[in-house]
């Protein structure tokens, strides 16, 4: 058997795992394979297409273990579609003529690659899954094993994608400097807009760590501006919860009147539909990236939200802040630490085993294993049923047994 040769790509948005799970596996590949050749593309799919590489074995094979400890990624990423041959085109990644599928396969076959590791989300694997089916129909035998990443947690069908447990603690403290804005201002509404195009669970797991962290302070209720409830959120506003916006404002009404402040955390995706639905109907073009999503960050879901609240809640002063690259740049906590090193250790057994597909712990039956790339996708739903989600909601007053039926 010929000696393995690694490559090594990160694509998507950043998310607290990518340069640790990197470090990850050149430690391991090194620990098994001391004269083992591993490439980094540089910036995901785009280093395939230009040919901008790092020899990793060499220059970082001494410094493996320092990487645990750093967000972003010593990479670099991109979002690149190999199959849109003209967003690849327009950005001068391939020439008039040229397919990204075929080039990207090209470079691999050139630099002697016989296992990619993709360390990204759904549309990250899937492209990898193309890239090798690509290879074999042309007699070249590449492994591909994905490592998911990604801070929405919402890939089918791995029950925890890497990087967004940390993502959550980091938009919880996030929140907690925040928060401290309210004392500024009577009647103050604060829209906490956190990351998730079409599911709540990181706005909702964060909203819950938040709380978590409020009950470990001490609160002066004699203080108008001390007391717990003032700190508090008061709403959570996710893609997969139907909102009654008229009895909302009221709700939300009573909480300003007696708190002096209205804090909410929002899901940037909740509404999404909604806004783009209008701005089609002014006739403005709505912002897209190369796999045709909306660019949540161009229409800005949190100040929509907040220009309407505003008006209904007579709010005095209002504040849209976005936790979204504070929380996906981050080093990962020791959570997700662990969980990254036992995916990365599997993802090199997997390729040195010549095993394709996404490392992960499949829902089906709670294993870590290699799941098969037709089975990944992305836009996983949050369970809102999930007990501890429900009693966040009755704690803070949003719970509506009627409402919450017609999500079923």
């Amino acid at each position: 058997m010929n000696k393995p040769k690694v490559g090594i790509l990160t694509s998507g948005g950043l998310a607290p795992c990518l340069s640790s799970a990197v470090g990850r596996l050149i430690r391991q590949y090194i620990k098994l394979v001391p004269d083992i050749e591993i490439i980094g593309y540089k910036y995901g799919y785009r280093g395939l297409l230009t040919n901008e590489k790092l020899d990793l074995s060499a220059s970082l094979s001494h410094v493996a273990e320092m990487l645990y400890g750093f967000g972003g990624s010593i990479l670099g990423n991109s979002r690149v579609k190999l199959s849109n041959v003209k967003d690849c085109l327009k950005k001068g990644y391939i020439s008039p003529g040229e397919n990204p599928l075929e080039v990207a396969a090209s470079r691999l076959k050139e630099d002697g690659i016989t296992i990619l590791h993709t360390i990204g989300g759904d549309d990250t694997n899937t492209a990898a899954a193309e890239l090798a089916a690509y290879l074999e129909q042309n007699d070249y035998d590449l492994t591909v094993v994905g490592i998911p990443k990604t801070v929405d947690n919402d890939v089918f069908p791995i029950r925890q994608t890497l990087g967004a447990w940390t993502a959550a603690e980091q938009s919880a403290i996030f929140f907690e400097n925040i928060v401290n804005e309210n004392t500024t201002s009577s009647r103050h509404l604060i829209v906490h807009e956190v990351m998730g195009r079409h599911c709540g669970w990181l706005t909702a797991y964060s909203a819950n760590l938040y709380r978590q962290r409020l009950d470990q302070k001490t609160f002066f209720p004699l203080i108008s501006n001390l007391s717990k409830e003032r700190w508090d959120i008061h709403a959570v506003y996710i893609p997969e919860l139907l909102i009654d916006f008229s009895e909302e404002i009221n709700r939300l009404k009573k909480v300003m009147d007696e708190h002096d402040c209205v804090n909410i955390f929002l899901a940037e995706g909740a509404g999404e539909q909604t806004i783009v639905t209008e701005m089609e109907s002014a006739g403005q073009e709505v912002p897209r990236d190369a796999f045709n999503h909306v660019r949540l960050d161009e229409i800005n879901p949190g100040q929509w939200f907040a220009k309407r609240l505003k008006n209904e809640l007579a709010a005095d002063k209002v504040l849209v802040q976005k936790s979204g690259y504070f929380a996906r740049s981050a080093a990962p906590n020791r959570e997700d630490l662990d969980l990254i090193m036992k995916t990365a250790d599997q993802a090199v057994t997997f390729g040195l085993n010549g095993q394709s597909g996404v490392v992960g712990i499949d829902e089906a039956d709670g294993s870590m294993r290699c799941i098969e790339f037709g089975r990944i996708r992305g836009g996983k739903p949050f369970d809102i049923n999930q007990k501890w989600f429900i009693d966040m909601l009755k704690d803070i007053g949003q719970y509506d047994e009627s409402i919450y039926q017609k999500n079923q």
